[in-house]
Parts: C-alpha cells; structure tokens; sequence
C-alpha cells in the first residue's frame, strides 16, 4: 500500500446555531501549545483545510485546579479567544458524550471556569446550558461617529468585549462595512470589539446579527454577544430577566439573567467526524 493517506489525527466538527467549530482531542494528540496557531488557520481554512469559524483543543486540567478538563480555543485566523458561548456549548456537549465529564460539569477557559449542564430530557433534550463568567466593564450609551454616522454604543465583556447597537431594522444594515468600522473604531483600540446589531420586537424576543472579531465578518450565531445584548437591553429596561434571541442563523439563543450571572441555553449540534491528514496542510506531527 502506498503512503497516498500517511498519519492522521480524528477531529470533530460541530456547530451551535450555525456557529461552526473544528475539535481535536490534545489529551491523546500532545500538541505543544506554540504550535496550535499555525494548525488553527490551515484547518479553518476554506478549499485547503476543513473550513470553520474556529478551532479548539480539548486539554486535560492542570492538577489541583478543580476542573474537569480544559479547552484552547481560536477564532479562525489564529487568533486565541478568551471565549465563545456558541463553542462553550459545544465543548460541554462533546465532553458529556467522549466520556471526558459529567451531564454538570466545570471546564476551564481563559476569561475562567464554564459551568456546563447538558440537557437530556423534555422538549430541549440535546441543548447545553452554559453559566457564563461574570459581565465586566458595562458602558451604556456612548456617541460614536461610524461610517459616517452617529450611532449609540454600548460596551460590556461577557468573556470576549462586546459593542451593542439598537436598530429598528437590523435586516436593513450592511453588516459587514458597519461591523467592521465598529470593531476597529479607535473608542476600542487596540484590542477591537465584536459588533451586534439588535433589534427588540417585545420584552421577550429580539433578532441579532453579530460581526465577529477574529472571523472578521458577520457569523450565523454569538453567544457571548447573545449574552452581552440582553445584559445591555435589560439594563435600558428594554426586556425581561429571560429573553429569546433569534439570531442570523434563524436558530434561537436564550439567556436568562439570573442573581448576577448569565446563563445561555440552546442547541449544540455534531455534525460529522472524521480523519485530518495534517502532512497534507504542511502540519507536523507532535
């Protein structure tokens, strides 16, 4: 037999309300965290690797911390992320399912500890319910000029910064040139933001479009910038404690505020499973 298929490394790819992750197993694989970057961006990339808007690691926790594992998450352009609700679910999904930890359990990220419950029975049966690390640095009503505009921003980081913009009409933007110009507005500088774009139908629903740092352009679903929209629409008085957002993916994120934290809810999805051959990409084996 020819060496046509070479060593290959098993990968998952799932997707939370459209949100797209590729998932290798490090506790068996050992790849040295220095090296994880340069395998982030060949495999997220489109025609040449597997294609998705970001990348993790499942790790072992480090002995002592409590945890009962760890994650190395990246947006798709190598960039490393504190955290990402669509992918956290995920995470807590794939965990449950490897045998890695219970239905409840707590991993670690780098904005902190995630308590994830996977959901088994009832109507929501297959959905994760995630406890986010605590909303910081909350700024409402900034006047921005953007793209030749003034608009209202507000800012809060929910793991990853936030801006968020009301709009009658969120279908009517062109995302990807007003997202842009909110991510890399000097008021964010240097870091940058994720934009979300929201529009309140009541107190219990809204639709949101996310442009994301990292993926620079808008993603299907955010869950984080799910959490961060309903921190701020809550604080303005604009919905109730527990509110359904319909995101552009047409799935359906629900954060409930609850004694100070956030908790986000909703599906988490395998999509298929297969075999990476990272010789063919210019990656090297640990």
């Amino acid at each position: 037999m020819s060496d046509f298929f070479g060593q290959s490394v098993p990968f998952f790819k799932m997707q939370g309300c459209g949100n797209d992750f590729v998932v290798i197993d490090n506790r068996e694989l050992g790849l040295p965290e220095a090296e994880m970057k340069d395998w982030v961006t060949k495999i997220c990339a489109r025609a040449f690797g597997v294609y998705a808007d970001g990348l993790f690691f499942i790790d072992n926790a480090p002995k002592g911390s409590g945890l009962d594992y760890r994650w190395h998450f990246f947006n798709s352009d190598g960039s490393r992320a504190e955290m990402c609700g669509n992918a956290s679910r995920c995470m807590g999904r794939l965990a449950y399912e490897l045998g890695a930890a219970p239905r409840e359990h707590t991993f670690g990220t780098d904005a902190g500890p995630i308590k994830a419950e996977v959901i088994l029975e009832g109507e929501k049966a297959g959905e994760v319910k995630i406890q986010l690390t605590p909303a910081q640095g909350m700024t409402l009503n900034t006047e921005l000029e953007v793209d030749g505009q003034t608009l209202t921003v507000h800012h809060v980081d929910t793991g990853v910064p936030h801006a968020v913009v009301f709009l009658d009409d969120v279908n009517a933007i062109d995302i990807k040139r007003l997202g842009a110009a909110i991510r890399y507005h000097d008021h964010f500088a240097p870091a940058g933001c994720n934009a979300n774009f929201a529009q309140v139908l009541d107190k219990d629903t809204m639709l949101l479009r996310t442009y994301e740092r990292g993926v620079e352009d808008e993603t299907y679903a955010c869950g984080t910038g799910a959490a961060a929209t309903q921190i701020v629409a809550h604080e303005l008085g604009l919905t109730n404690a527990e509110a359904a957002l319909t995101t552009s993916g047409g799935e359906v994120l629900t954060i409930a505020l609850e004694n100070g934290n956030a908790f986000l809810q909703g599906a988490a999805t395998l999509v298929f499973k297969g075999e990476l051959y990272p010789e063919s990409m210019g990656l090297k084996l640990p």
